[in-house]
């Protein structure tokens, strides 16, 4: 039997490891990055669980 995902939510927390009264704020490649790791492991997922 298929398995169909019609939805998928996926929910992040990022936090960075900076002392206090450092910025909080990550340069644009870093998020880039995370978000494209984040898409490869999900894409991953599914295609495990596709494989089933």
């Amino acid at each position: 039997m298929p398995l169909i995902i019609q939805e998928i939510a996926i929910s992040v927390t990022v936090a960075d490891n900076n002392p206090a009264g450092g910025s909080s704020t990550a340069n644009p490649s870093t998020k880039e990055e995370i978000i494209k790791e984040c898409v490869e492991q999900v894409m991953e997922i599914i295609k495990q669980k596709n494989e089933r």
